[in-house]
């Protein structure tokens, strides 16, 4: 496992131990080297939320680059924001309380925080989620100067991890890449489309150096993610 230093730590804050937990497990499937930190229910494990666990949680995540917190409810946030004016002022500018859905948002968010982006990076990456647009982008004005068409071969298609790595790969290119429509880069776009097993994938970038960005992209579908 690689070290989390230097990541933007993330802190889940529910009324639910439980579906802090569940959380934290689905985004670890799509960040395994993310600091995700669960802090739901109250002190005792019930329903409701706790000063104490969101404080811990904002210190468990803090590697001295920033701390996003996403909360589940109005009152969650509340309890978010005592614990930061507890905080010394120089932790509390890296700590950040963001807007956005508590699952997809989250989600979106740690693969931000996996590929080493800033705090407005994981910011913006979670609040992406907020944005009712369609799964996928309108296609580009300019004909694509680079398209591959791939078949999907691996069981999960483009969900989950296998999405993960797909956009983590994307978001290592300069280039603009598409998925029929979608942006590449975007882990929301990309989930949306519902590409499963047997689905096609359209592969294509418009920029001047994209070739690279879409031979690559298009060999890690047709690899099938290692999966059987």
């Amino acid at each position: 496992m690689e070290s989390s230093h230097g990541r933007v730590g993330l802190v889940f804050v529910s009324h639910s131990p439980k579906i802090a937990e569940g959380l934290v497990d689905l985004a670890r499937q799509m960040a395994p080297n993310a600091v995700l930190v669960p802090a739901g229910g109250t002190d005792e494990g019930g329903i409701g939320t706790s000063f104490s666990k969101v404080a811990d949680g904002i210190e468990q995540a803090d590697s001295g680059v920033g701390v996003a917190l996403l909360c589940d409810l109005g009152s969650a946030i509340l309890t978010a924001e005592t614990a930061l004016d507890f905080l010394d002022d120089e932790v509390r500018a890296r700590v950040r309380i963001v807007d956005a859905p508590f699952v997809e948002g989250g989600v979106a968010a740690a693969v931000a925080a996996e590929i080493g982006g800033d705090l407005d990076a994981v910011e913006e990456a979670a609040r992406s989620a907020l944005r009712a647009a369609p799964a996928a982008e309108a296609a580009p004005s300019a004909p694509p100067l680079a398209t591959r068409t791939v078949t999907l071969i691996n069981k999960d298609g483009l969900h989950a991890r296998p999405a993960a790595d797909f956009v983590q790969l994307a978001s290592t290119f300069e280039a603009r890449v598409t998925v029929n429509g979608a942006d590449a880069s975007s882990l929301l776009a990309i989930m949306g489309l519902g590409l499963t097993r047997g689905k096609t994938a359209e592969i294509s970038s418009s920029d001047a150096h994209g070739a690279e960005a879409v031979e690559a992209l298009a060999n890690l579908l047709e690899s099938g993610f290692g999966e059987e």
